[in-house]
């Protein structure tokens, strides 16, 4: 089996109580596919920014995902569905 490795870069900029991250995916042959994230505390809510650093960074890769996601049905077209093996 062939083991492959992708690196996911994942990028936090903070402004008062907002916070936007990046999450940015490099595959082998320089492809680059990118998620982003923000969060903004409550006022209400006490002052913790790892929280906000986890929901922008969650939120990031979540919009990676979806993005890989659809990237991949727009490469099937409109071919047959693939089989899992997982």
């Amino acid at each position: 089996m062939e083991a492959k490795q992708w690196t996911v870069r994942i990028h936090l900029a903070e402004d008062g109580d907002d916070t936007s991250a990046r999450a940015v995916l490099t595959t082998p042959d320089g492809t680059r596919v990118e998620g982003t994230g923000h969060a903004r505390r409550n006022p209400a809510d006490p002052s913790l920014p790892e929280v906000g650093d986890e929901l922008a960074v969650s939120r990031a890769l979540a919009d990676l995902a979806g993005r890989l996601g659809a990237d991949a049905r727009h490469g099937l077209g409109d071919g047959p569905a693939p089989t899992r093996s997982w």
